[in-house]
């Protein structure tokens, strides 16, 4: 496969992924929901279609942003690991889809989701599981399994995290877990709700602020 770090979406580029049911079935009807690194819209999409939201995304790839626009999705262009031009509290949940593992600054997009919506959704996918470990004990090498057919100098996934990372930076960012979900392919069916760090290989969390201060 090729470079992943441009994500030039087409036209007819539409996603639907294991993780969406979860993240509707999580938000209310006619809330206002922020898509950060939002692609080419699906999720988006989703969820004006059925849950009637007051919808607003930021994506950083030109073509992601056309392709939305061209749907008739509000969407702006621009870096979600900075400061984001909405006001405290502009929205009901703001959504991070496996997208948290490919900015620089994961802990600012964590502070400014907070910030902007008391409520915060994010998902990545699981880099302690079972198959990348195995892959790293017995090749010795950056495991791949979890790169999607990447090499490590050519994948858009430069903080690769578990289930475990994001659990312990919560208290750091001011944040404590509501509830979470996880997907998976490995090992025996239900497994990844027993020992998700291990057996999952995508976790979906929906987190809210505490009064713990946020990490500067």
């Amino acid at each position: 496969m090729g470079d992943n770090r441009a994500y030039d979406y087409t036209p007819d580029s539409r996603a639907e992924r294991e993780e969406y049911a979860i993240i509707q079935d999580w938000i209310p009807e006619g809330c206002r929901v922020l898509d950060l690194g939002c692609g080419e819209g699906s999720l988006l999409q989703a969820l004006i279609r059925k849950k009637k939201i007051q919808a607003e995304g930021m994506e950083l790839s030109p073509s992601g942003v056309e392709v939305c626009r061209s749907r008739g999705l509000p969407v702006r262009q621009g870096r979600i690991d900075d400061t984001l031009p909405w006001a405290d509290d502009s929205f009901d949940y703001t959504v991070c889809n496996v997208t948290l593992q490919m900015v620089r600054y994961p802990e600012r997009l964590l502070g400014e989701m907070a910030r902007v919506a008391p409520r915060q959704i994010v998902s990545f996918p699981n880099f302690g599981n079972l198959r990348n470990r195995l892959d790293l004990l017995f090749f010795g090498r950056m495991p791949r399994a979890m790169l999607f057919g990447h090499s490590w100098w050519n994948t858009g996934h430069i903080h690769q995290l578990s289930v475990k990372d994001f659990e312990e930076i919560l208290p750091r960012v001011g944040l404590q877990a509501l509830a979470q979900a996880y997907l998976g392919r490995l090992m025996i069916p239900g497994m990844g709700n027993l020992a998700p760090n291990l057996f999952s290989t995508l976790a979906v969390f929906m987190t809210t602020r505490t009064s713990a201060a946020p990490l500067s």
